[in-house]
Parts: C-alpha cells; structure tokens; sequence
C-alpha cells in the first residue's frame, strides 16, 4: 500500500502506476473518515483490480475545508479519477460515500460501467443531536458515534481503527459532511439510475438500517444485493472478508 497525493488531493493505492488493463475501483469514505477506512480494501483488492482510496477535500492528506453539499464532493471525486487517469472506474462509497456515489452515477451516467453503495441511502437525514454533539466535545461524539455504528460483536480494536480516523478530522468539517448528508435526497431519480449496482447492508446497521437498501434494490436498475449479519454500519471494517468477497463476486458477474 501506498500514500500518495495529486493536485493537493491525498490517497492510498494498493499499486503505483495503476494497470492500465484493468478496472479502478474508487473507494470514497463517510463522514468524518479518511482513505484509511478502506486499508482492507486497498491491500487485499490490489491483485485483483486497481484499488485507490481518496481523501475526501478537507479530509486525511488533502487540502481544503470540506463541502456542504453531495454534488461538491461528487466534482471532487471527477477532477481526483481524472487527475490520477483512474482507468474503468468504479466508485465504491459509505454512508456519505455511498451518497457521492449516487450523484456521481446520475451526473456522469455514461462514465461508470458499475459502482458500490455501502451502508448508505437515497436520502439521508440526520438527527440534530449529531450536531450538537459535535459543537459541546468531539471526543465524546466519536465515542458516541463508534459505539452506535458497530455491531456489539464487533471487535473492539477494529472499532479504535474508525474512532482514530474520526478523531483527526477537524469538527467544522466534519459538520459540513452531515449538513451535506442531511440535504441529500435523491429518491426521486435513482431509479434513473442504469448502471450496475452492488448494494451492501449490514444486520445491525443502526445508521442507515437494512430498509434503505430494500428501497435502493427495487429501485436500481441492476440492483445486486448483499446482507452481511453480525455487523454495523462500518461493515467494510467489521467484516471486511465478507466485503471484499462481495466485491470480487460483483466485479466477477460485471465482467470488470
């Protein structure tokens, strides 16, 4: 694995130059996070496609102070794929991510052959305790929100890798991510949405629960579906097997 920066955008990849011949699947984190929420992803997907994770602006390695609204962050993600030349990329988001990755299939539906949605939804709202959380002490709002995004069965040392990500991001920016997630509503158009789409959902999913993918499923053109039990919303982390089985299976059946 490798960290990296392009025109003051940070990012890790599982190999440096990207193959040329084969797919680039990039992995765009959630609110609050960093590339470093898809190490398991990068690392163990490297073999198989080119694997890139970018820093959101305002976030990990990159410049800026973060964007209010999805579609900022979705021309972010535009300039970063054709900066680095990603060849044949497919986004793969969470939560946030999986938000960006939705505006990017309806804005540039003629650029991605397929994408990835990962404890995420057409709409997102956000409760104003999260707000008020994060303005009284932002260490108690990543303890609070660690504990409400993982399973119980979750190992704990997995759960520190997310809270140490969560903890660097800086609160004005991290308060920018939710207002970004709490204006986005895009029920009305994904299913104009024609490309592939895997959708993962975890049982204990207390964030964006199983429901939001139910509706993502029937709405989807080419909608795959995968349910992974004893996991939260931070599923690439908790279970990150089972995620990158799901993905390599999709990529399989895409034929990318």
């Amino acid at each position: 694995m490798e960290q990296r920066t392009s025109n003051g955008i940070g990012f890790i990849t599982g190999r440096w130059p990207l193959d040329p011949l084969k797919s680039t699947i990039v992995l765009i984190h959630g609110a609050g996070g960093s590339s470093f929420f898809w190490q398991a992803q990068v690392e163990a997907l490297a073999e198989r496609v080119n694997t890139v994770a970018i820093d959101l602006p305002g976030h990990g390695q990159s410049h800026g102070s973060g964007h209010d609204r999805i579609e900022d962050y979705a021309l972010a993600v535009i300039d970063f794929i054709r900066t680095i030349k990603a060849p044949k990329p497919i986004p793969c988001g969470i939560s946030l991510g999986g938000a960006v990755v939705q505006q990017l299939l309806l804005d540039y539906p003629d650029l991605f052959k397929a994408a990835i949605i990962i404890s995420s939804g057409a709409k997102l709202k956000v409760a104003p305790d999260i707000f008020d959380a994060i303005e009284k002490d932002i260490k108690s709002y990543v303890e609070l929100m660690a504990n409400f995004a993982a399973s119980k069965s979750t190992d704990p040392d997995r759960i520190k890798r997310f809270k140490d990500d969560t903890a660097r991001c800086n609160p004005e920016v991290l308060k920018k991510d939710f207002k970004a997630c709490d204006r986005f509503d895009v029920m009305q158009r994904v299913g104009s949405i024609r490309s592939p789409v895997l959708v993962v959902t975890a049982e204990d999913d207390q964030v964006t629960p199983p429901k939001y993918g139910d509706f993502m499923e029937t709405s989807l053109a080419q909608a795959s579906r995968v349910h992974i039990t004893e996991a939260g919303h931070i599923v690439p982390i908790e279970k990150p097997e089972a995620v990158n089985r799901a993905i390599v299976e999709f990529l399989d059946r895409t034929g990318l």
